[in-house]
């Protein structure tokens, strides 16, 4: 290769490499969409964190059809953190205590609860785009026959979901 054919190819990769901005890439550890943060306690000892057993949370889309959020399974605790729908301001969640999956019959005892809220979206940058926070956040509890929720209070900052570093429900049973 000649020295201009190289001195030409350097330049065009110079080129290439400062036209890359800082925000082209959106980093790893930037602040997206929240989740809601549930935290789960004894009905009787109210200041006292109580697992839940077999729990598993999924939402109910528009066609009243069941969707299933990625990194959510079946297990015992005392907090979870669900995606909220950023398309409307609500979303209808079924927490489900003491799941079992029995050849595609789920048997355990289902509690409903509707999700309320208005949403905000946030601008974070060129790369990230916008991130969605809620507002004025309010629960709908479905009564059923056989309810193991017992009473929700929502404890978010002025009713407002920004990051996921505090509960924002708390969940008594």
């Amino acid at each position: 290769m000649n020295i201009l054919k190289k001195i030409g190819l350097f330049f065009l990769l110079f080129i290439v490499v400062q036209g890359c901005e800082k925000d082209d890439i959106c980093p790893e550890e930037t602040a997206t969409t929240p989740r809601l943060v549930v935290r789960f306690y004894d009905a009787l000892l109210r200041e006292n964190t109580k697992s839940v057993s077999g729990l598993f949370v999924y939402g109910i889309n528009d066609a009243n059809e069941t969707v299933f959020f990625k990194n959510v399974s079946i297990s015992t605790t005392d907090s979870i953190a669900i995606p909220l729908r950023t398309d409307i301001d609500v979303t209808k969640l079924v927490f489900h205590k003491d799941l079992l999956d029995t050849s595609d019959l789920l048997v355990g005892n289902p509690d409903t609860i509707d999700v309320k809220y208005k949403r905000e979206d946030v601008y974070v940058s060129r790369a990230c785009g916008y991130k969605a926070t809620f507002t004025n956040l309010e629960t709908d509890f479905i009564i059923d026959t056989d309810n193991w929720v017992s009473s929700i209070d929502i404890v978010a900052e002025n009713n407002t979901i920004k990051n996921e570093n505090a509960a924002h429900i708390n969940i008594y049973h």
